[in-house]
């Protein structure tokens, strides 16, 4: 059986000579279709899901009853109207609204909602053509070949109603996906993580399994507010990361789910996009230890230089993420652990401090420090007599050595001594 025939060169079907008489036949020969409204419906509904059973894919609970029951209330909608009045109604016009908003809310593709009413239409004007042939109607081809006009004008205003609501809704959708995504963020931010309820909305509402593996990543805006890491996003799916992205005050953040690899790899992807100071952290007890593992990893940025790009690992910094955490009481263990050595005269005090830290990074040994500083071996021994001195605190004793080295790590000259000796 032929499709619907073609529209006229004006893309409208020609209604120059389309008399009442005329008109109404046309009517007659669409509503002789009624009586069998719903046995055309299922049959369009079986052919829609053998040809399409991506339909079937949905999520939406019994979408094939659904798919039946949508067919059959459009199929009787449209037979009336062809049958009837000549301007299609406000209510034939929601029911195309009304499944543009559903077909879009159960993920259904628009091109497979374009195939079904497609489909339908073809389906329409075959059961027409039957009528005709089996003489149970009475009508002649010209008038046959307007009322296909009027059945593909008619699809075209389906088509045009339908996809605006379908991309309305879709667009409503996103703008909620996207603000639940937020809210969810800032609740894990915040310490919400220890509410059960919470936590299984969380998981539905990113698409987490309870043994998801977790990390944060907190990367801190500049002075102007520019982002220190552009779409990091596609850095992290090329490594199998999916990550959920926020900016509240001041900080860039993500909940980072790993579905392979390590906290690692997530540095080394990142490191190539950072524009700023980026810190990365992970979250051992998954949704519930969120919170802290952001306030982690906001210590860890704040571990690399002003002015400088990095992204840090907070298990590679963890003696300075620690005294970060708290600068009062990082500023009473510097002057504890150095004593009268932190008020001594400059420059005298950076290189005492500079070889004190050389000192402890080999193990005490005066022989290595004095090859990584290009002096004596006696000079070493020399300033380590004064450091002790003016310390008052013995290099031998281990205590001391790790009050020492983490006052070094707060004033900055034991990431100078390591990375001094690196190179």
């Amino acid at each position: 059986m032929s499709g619907p025939p073609a529209r006229t060169s004006s893309g409208q079907p020609s209604r120059r000579n389309l008399s009442a008489s005329d008109q109404a036949t046309i009517q007659q020969a669409w509503s002789t279709l009624l009586r069998r409204a719903d046995a055309i419906a299922d049959s369009i509904t079986l052919a829609l899901i053998e040809q399409e059973p991506a339909y079937l894919a949905s999520s939406a609970p019994d979408i094939a009853a659904e798919i039946r029951r949508s067919t059959r209330e459009h199929v009787r909608q449209g037979l009336l109207t062809m049958s009837r009045p000549r301007e299609v109604s406000d209510t034939t016009r929601e029911v195309w609204r009304r499944t543009g908003r559903e077909r879009a809310r159960q993920g259904i593709p628009m091109e497979l909602v374009l195939k079904a009413y497609t489909l339908g239409s073809r389906t329409l004007w075959e059961e027409l053509m039957i009528e005709r042939e089996q003489h149970r109607l009475v009508i002649d081809e010209r008038l046959l070949l307007l009322a296909g006009q009027q059945l593909w004008r008619a699809l075209d205003g389906q088509y045009e109603t339908l996809v605006q609501a379908y991309r309305r809704e879709s667009a409503r959708m996103q703008q909620r996906d996207i603000a639940n995504v937020l809210a969810i963020l800032d609740g894990l931010r915040s310490g919400r993580g220890g509410d059960p309820a919470f936590v299984l909305e969380a998981r539905a509402t990113l698409g987490l399994s309870a043994s998801q593996a977790i990390a944060c990543v907190v990367g801190v805006l500049d002075d102007q507010g520019e982002s220190p890491l552009p779409a990091p996003e596609d850095a992290l799916d090329q490594i199998g990361a999916v990550s959920h992205w926020n900016i509240r005050d001041g900080h860039q953040f993500a909940l980072v789910a790993l579905t392979r690899g390590s906290l690692a790899g997530v540095v080394e992807a990142l490191v190539p996009r950072a524009a700023g100071r980026v810190g990365v952290a992970h979250s051992p007890d998954g949704l519930s230890s969120f919170a802290a593992a952001y306030r982690l990893a906001a210590l860890t940025a704040g571990t690399v230089a002003d002015g400088e790009a990095g992204v840090a690992l907070a298990t590679d910094r963890l003696p300075r993420v620690i005294l970060a955490a708290d600068d009062q009481c990082s500023e009473l263990l510097v002057r504890h652990a150095l004593g009268s050595l932190w008020t001594h005269p400059e420059p005298q005090r950076d290189t005492l401090l500079g070889t004190l830290a050389h000192v402890l990074a080999s193990d005490g040994s005066p022989t290595n420090a004095a090859k990584v500083l290009f002096c004596h071996r006696n000079t070493v021994i020399y300033r380590i007599r004064q450091i002790e001195e003016l310390t008052g605190r013995v290099l031998s004793d281990p205590q001391n050595r790790l009050l020492l080295t983490l006052a070094l790590v707060k004033t900055g000259h034991w990431a100078r001594a390591v990375d001094f000796g690196h190179r």
